[in-house]
């Protein structure tokens, strides 16, 4: 271990890093009730979803473990998992398409491979510089909007209402107020710096749930949607095979312009999403050169990759770099054996799906909304009084997200936005080629939307 991950020159023990990949899994390992919760209304089965997420995230970890010697974990990544169901799979289903999951599953595909020929060309780190900044920030702000918005929806903290469009639910239903006791919980061991707050968050709002469900306040009816909240071990340990290579290229051809927009959507949230995720991993470890850059840079942006590509064979939406990576690193974490650590403890898991898939959506809520908040944070970096295009473009972004329901309409307004008010400033010469095709297609988006 100490030849292959060079422990002394980066000043760790084996027992540092070790402990650190197990804080990283304790951080991140909500993604395993979360993913199959979220995904599952997409019309995917919650146990397949299970399998593909646990199985994809140890093999990517593993990846990055081996091939980069980062301590950079990865899984299927929040509000790409968002994007997949509630921007994709539910209005191609509402257009009369099944299994819609198998189309979004090939877009995450598609990205995969342009992110592989994009890494292999050293093209993909140019990519994250040319897009405006306040663009970038906002776009990330709003992402976290719209994952609170979808575990707040999921706990009936915020239901629908004909006269203003959405309301506040009841606090006389256990769903909505043991979400918001276990956001409580997740926010007071924030302050205390507990490690894995969020998957501690989880499984107290999920005993709470319990707890209610034998005094009798929580009723189990299936008929309505709401099952027993005690995992079911009477069958043993069970896997649900994954969906493997689930594609469908059919749709991609009857539908290019269509298709093209999902891809480049997946492609365009999770390249910044990485590329910040590295960067800021990377400078809490002390792990950029004295430039300021990452070194072997083109190595992790591969393992995440070709962990996308494994993942949506597996079944499971994008797989990306995990910022509470963060965790472990702020815990001593230097090297892959950090990653390698929390890579096994993902296979581990298989053996617990049991509980993990008896978490109920209204315990994952306070996981969504924390994730939202620390999302929504990169707000404060941007700047409203430079420029108009930007700004304008930055505040759409982030907008346009929670209030249309879709992170791709978020990502539209923003750049066609942007590059209009460009061009009526006179600076159209200064619009970047990625900007220019980036807004054409989604110019052809909207076209097809309205034809």
């Amino acid at each position: 271990m100490e030849k292959f991950f060079k422990l002394k020159e980066h000043g760790t023990t084996v027992k540092t890093e070790v402990m650190a990949g197990t804080i990283t899994f304790l951080s991140m390992v909500y993604i395993l009730a979360v993913n199959p919760s979220i995904l599952s209304a997409s019309g995917m089965d919650a146990g397949a979803v299970f399998t593909a997420t646990a199985v994809s995230a140890a093999f990517a970890t593993l990846f990055m473990a081996f091939y980069a010697n980062y301590p950079i974990a990865l899984a299927s990544g929040m509000g790409l998992n968002a994007y997949f169901a509630y921007s994709v799979c539910i209005p191609l289903a509402e257009q009369g398409i099944n299994d819609p999951w198998t189309v979004a599953l090939t877009a995450v595909l598609v990205e995969g491979l342009i992110f592989i020929l994009l890494t292999v060309c050293k093209f993909r780190e140019a990519l994250v510089n040319d897009v405006p900044r306040n663009l970038k920030l906002g776009i990330s702000a709003g992402i976290g909007l719209f994952i609170a918005l979808v575990g707040l929806e999921g706990a009936g903290v915020v239901v629908g209402n004909p006269s203003t469009l959405i309301d506040l639910g009841s606090f006389a239903t256990p769903e909505m107020a043991l979400a918001c006791i276990g956001l409580l919980l997740v926010a007071v061991m924030y302050h205390y710096k507990v490690p894995g707050y969020i998957l501690w968050g989880i499984l107290g709002t999920w005993v709470l749930g319990m707890i209610a469900q034998a005094i009798g306040w929580y009723q189990v009816d299936p008929e309505a949607g709401v099952y027993s909240l005690l995992p079911d071990f009477s069958s043993g340990i069970t896997f649900t095979a994954p969906y493997f290579c689930q594609f469908n290229f059919e749709f991609v051809a009857s539908h290019f312009i269509d298709f093209l927009v999902i891809v480049f959507a997946f492609l365009f949230v999770d390249l910044f999403d990485t590329a910040g995720t590295l960067i800021g991993v990377a400078s809490k470890g002390g792990l950029l050169d004295k430039e300021g850059k990452l070194p072997r840079a083109k190595q992790a942006l591969m393992s995440d990759a070709v962990g996308t590509v494994f993942g949506s064979m597996m079944g499971t939406s994008t797989v990306t770099s995990y910022v509470e990576s963060s965790a472990g690193v702020a815990a001593g974490g230097r090297t892959g054996l950090t990653a390698l650590t929390t890579g096994v403890l993902f296979v581990v898991s298989l053996l617990l799906s049991p509980i993990f898939l008896a978490i109920p959506s209204f315990a994952t809520t306070p996981a969504l909304v924390f994730v939202g908040l620390l999302m929504i944070s990169s707000v404060t970096e941007m700047d409203f009084s430079a420029d108009a295009a930007s700004a304008i473009g930055g505040f759409l972004a982030l907008i346009m997200m929670p209030f249309t329901y879709s992170i791709a309409n978020g990502i539209m307004f923003g750049m066609l936005s942007f590059v209009i008010v460009r061009v009526c400033q006179g600076r159209a010469k200064e619009v970047h080629w990625v900007m220019w095709i980036a807004a054409a297609l989604f110019a052809l988006r909207i076209v097809t939307l309205v034809v």
